[in-house]
């Protein structure tokens, strides 16, 4: 009976009101020894008095979530729905700023989004200070418009998710809502008033008087030469320092741009001459094959040609004797007989069957240099 809501309450949104609070934080307020020793039947009037009580605001600390007084307070009026004419002296109230900011809360979470925008803004401009408790259990240092502010723009708070409204220049689109007036507007427009004055002041005043009010003293002067002295050298040092800095930056920039360029130039000739170093190898390796060819052929063909190399000792040997023959020119011997040849007849037929090729050592070279005497071709020379 203690956690039923007032029979004479009218539904929220369409639920109960203690609905509005999830069913587990419900639970924890429901078991909580605030609840069940001050919050117990209490009524409109009388939770004034434990309001004034308070001292902090927050929703769930500790380790097992245990509910803050603030939270349980806000539990039991959506409990017994109190009028809209008591919510909105909570709100009011001056004196007591937790009051103001439990009236503030309950209303967040029931009134409609005018109501919301209408009572809730003014408490923009109460910057006095609040303790609130963390879920560590520590305590924390806050303001009234940082409460209004999170109630007004942020979804949750003290662990309840708030219902959420409309923006306000939709509800000013439809003409529900004035525009927005700032607390500081006031004081704008009283001293835009204070400047115009000054300035017909100025215009309605003589020449003479205008410039003697108007004509600083000369103190005054020597003071504004030495600030604008001043101000100009420290303009003047700034801006050395901004050109030494940009002069650094340019330098620290140039040096990268060379040490990466230096970096790819290094990196294109490793590049460059490992394709070269590959080039080179296999060139080397066709030079060498060739070599290998080349001398492999002239062995060969120095194997092959022994005989070759005889005819040619021979045939040197004969055009030497030639030449001596030739040379000489000593008479025929005069005992030889009439019908036998002279030497040199004898030598040059001899030649003659030499230069055919039949006396060859090998005997295919000789008979096949026979068959080409016979038919009046040239001898092989191998």
């Amino acid at each position: 009976m203690a956690n039923r809501t007032d029979p004479s309450a009218k539904s929220i949104r369409g639920t109960n009101p203690q609905n509005l609070v999830e069913k587990i934080l419900r639970s924890k307020i429901y078991q909580n020894t605030y609840w069940k020793e001050q919050c117990f039947g209490l009524t409109a009037e009388t939770l004034v008095d434990k309001a004034m009580e308070l001292d902090h605001v927050g929703g769930t600390h500790g380790g097992n979530r245990k509910p803050t007084p603030f939270i349980c307070l806000v539990m039991k009026m959506l409990q017994i729905q109190p009028d809209k004419e008591i919510v909105v002296e909570f709100i009011k109230n001056e004196d007591y700023k937790y009051v103001r900011v439990l009236g503030a809360f309950y209303l967040r979470l029931t009134g409609t989004d005018i109501d919301v925008y209408r009572y809730l803004e003014p408490l923009y401009n109460d910057y006095r200070k609040l303790r609130r408790k963390l879920a560590d259990g520590h305590f924390a240092l806050t303001h009234v418009d940082e409460v209004i502010d999170e109630l007004l723009t942020k979804d949750y708070s003290c662990d309840i998710a708030l219902p959420r409204i409309k923006k306000r220049l939709t509800i000013e689109a439809i003409g529900a809502l004035e525009p927005r007036k700032s607390a500081l507007e006031d004081d704008f427009e009283e001293e835009e008033e204070k400047d115009e004055d000054e300035q017909l002041m100025d215009i309605d005043a003589g020449g003479h008087e205008k410039d003697y009010y108007r004509r600083p003293s000369p103190s005054r002067e020597r003071d504004r030469d030495r600030d604008r002295d001043r101000k100009r050298d420290s303009h003047r040092h700034r801006d050395r320092d901004y050109d030494r800095e940009y002069d650094r930056d340019y330098e620290r920039d140039r040096r990268d741009r060379d040490r990466d360029r230096d970096r790819d130039r290094d990196r294109d000739l490793d590049r460059d001459r490992d394709r070269y170093r590959g080039r080179d190898d296999r060139d080397y390796g066709r030079d060498r094959d060739r070599r290998d060819r080349d001398r492999g052929g002239r062995r060969r063909s120095r194997s092959r040609s022994p005989s070759r190399e005889r005819d040619r000792d021979r045939d040197r040997e004969e055009r030497r004797q030639r030449h001596a023959r030739d040379s000489s020119t000593s008479p025929p011997r005069r005992g030889a007989a009439e019908g036998e040849k002279p030497p040199a007849a004898k030598k040059k037929k001899e030649k003659e069957k030499k230069d055919d090729g039949t006396d060859h050592p090998d005997p295919e070279i000789a008979e096949a240099n026979r068959i080409r005497a016979s038919l009046g071709l040239k001898p092989l020379r191998l």
